[in-house]
């Protein structure tokens, strides 16, 4: 007998006389399905959630007590800092100004080119409790995408603090500007 011949009989005569277990009829595990083996696990220990550095649930959520039915949070529960309105002048400007303007007003090449519905002037919205601004970033609003996997709760908060930053320097009048600054908008017009 050839080789040739010779090979697939000897690979069957390794298989010790079983029958052939094909992979569709294997024991595993379908998608969905329930299972005593994965059901449940304790996430390894010193497992750190994405969240956790915020204990409070006002913090993480928005929310008064962290419920839906207790209503927003009035006020940002982070200290408000330079460097916190810096650091969500930066996020705000990358990922909020592309709709809603660099001021907030609505007003940017996409939203003029949205057939649906433009952006909404984020000043109109002055009177909303910070946690509804909180609230939308973290779950999005309308045609806008949730950013919550994009953008840490402490990031969000600051382009909240950074948008009411925002909301009283389209208010402001000339004459609510420090002196110093006063004279240079008013030798520069």
């Amino acid at each position: 007998m050839s080789p040739r011949l010779l090979a697939p009989w000897l690979w069957l005569a390794g298989c010790g006389g079983e029958p052939l277990q094909r992979m569709i009829e294997q024991p595993k595990l379908e998608a969905y399905e329930e299972s005593p083996v994965l059901a449940r696990r304790a996430p390894p220990e010193g497992t750190v959630p994405r969240e956790r550095r915020f204990f409070a649930p006002e913090v993480r959520t928005g929310l008064q007590g962290g419920r839906p039915d207790a209503g927003y949070v009035e006020r940002n529960p982070l200290p408000i800092s330079r460097e916190l309105l810096e650091k969500g002048r930066r996020r705000f400007e990358v990922v909020c100004a592309t709709c809603h303007g660099l001021v907030g007003d609505g007003q940017s090449i996409p939203a003029r080119n949205m057939a649906l519905r433009p952006p909404p002037s984020l000043h109109q919205l002055s009177q909303r409790p910070d946690g509804y601004f909180f609230s939308v970033i973290t779950q999005g609003f309308g045609l806008m995408p949730s950013y919550a996997a994009d953008i840490p709760p402490e990031e969000r908060w600051a382009v909240v603090a950074y948008l009411r930053a925002l909301q009283l320097s389209q208010r402001a009048a000339l004459a609510d500007a420090p002196f110093e600054a006063r004279r240079k908008l008013e030798q520069g017009r």
